[in-house]
């Protein structure tokens, strides 16, 4: 029997779910080049990367559970969460430096009496999010957390691009662009794949990828449309899909702005891809990024002190 190792931390889940869902996104296959010619992409020969890379990333922590009591006597679930998001930057002049850090905390709740709640260590703000009755409480809260976290990122890399001045950059944002994709110079990195976009024939071409070559340019678009292109960063060889993301940028582009981006990328990310000896999700997990995340929990606070702090002003 012969069989393949993905190098991905299964701790942290899968990098590709063994059951893709069918995506319903449309798919236009003939930006770059037309269908029936697709074929493994390799970067231009000369090609050299951005005079700065600014990486965004945003991390978040659930401090307690809580209940929030009702006007009526009854009491609602609620979270009290710690989020932050920054940029670090990596540039010539300076190396790698953290641009920004936005550090938030929130009550995220369904009651309609949910105030601020001011701890010892800080206060958290109320967040009121509506009940959803096709979603469980306690998604409902998650959900309101992340769109809160996404605002934070959208923040830091708003900072980023005000106080970095020069044209010569990239932003790349963990996870999708959408809400960010307004900004300039700006990629999506999405290290995990739950979808299937491609038809099988297109599909075979992202296994066949060696490392540091792309799919071609295509159109995604479900909810929001976007340029899209799967790239394989270095690694071991193993997995058909070990060592795939893909790559976005706002659909706004041109054909031709979004292919000259999708080159810039290959000859960028794979700069920065990880390696299994010192990250357990390489290479997806890129260096800047793993020390940004490091770097923003750091800030979030000590969660036993932030516990204790909670449960003193729940019993105030």
């Amino acid at each position: 029997m012969r069989f393949s190792v993905d190098p991905w931390d299964p701790s942290y889940g899968a990098s590709l779910d063994t059951d893709l869902g069918e995506s319903n996104a449309q798919v236009e296959a003939d930006i770059e080049v037309p269908a029936d010619r697709w074929a493994p992409v390799d970067a231009p020969a000369g090609l050299a990367p951005p005079a700065a890379v600014l990486f965004v990333d945003g991390v978040r922590r659930v401090d307690a559970q809580v209940w929030v009591d009702e006007p009526d006597g009854a009491a609602s679930p609620a979270l009290c969460a710690s989020y932050a998001a920054g940029v670090v930057c990596c540039c010539r002049e300076e190396g790698a430096h953290l641009l920004a850090a936005h550090v938030r905390r929130g009550l995220f709740t369904t009651a309609e009496g949910g105030t601020d709640v001011v701890t010892a260590a800080g206060s958290y703000r109320a967040t009121r999010t509506a009940v959803r009755p096709d979603v469980a409480p306690a998604q409902v809260l998650s959900l309101a957390l992340q769109r809160e976290l996404g605002d934070t990122e959208l923040a830091a890399a708003a900072t980023a691009r005000e106080s970095h001045a020069g044209d010569d950059d990239l932003l790349v944002v963990d996870g999708p662009l959408r809400g960010r994709q307004h900004l300039p110079r700006a990629i999506g990195f999405v290290k995990t794949h739950r979808s299937d976009y491609l038809p099988p024939r297109l599909g075979a071409v992202v296994a066949a990828l060696g490392p540091g070559q792309r799919t071609p340019v295509f159109r995604l678009g479900s909810s929001w449309e976007r340029h899209t292109w799967y790239l394989r960063l270095p690694c071991r060889p193993g997995a058909p899909w070990a060592g795939i993301v893909r790559v976005e940028c706002t659909a706004d582009l041109p054909a031709a702005e979004a292919v000259a981006l999708a080159a810039l990328s290959q000859v960028t990310l794979v700069r920065y891809a990880s390696t299994e000896y010192k990250d357990s999700r390489a290479p997806q997990n890129l260096y800047p990024i793993a020390g940004l995340e490091r770097a923003l929990r750091r800030r979030l606070g000590e969660p036993t002190l932030l516990y204790r702090a909670l449960r003193r002003a729940a019993a105030a």
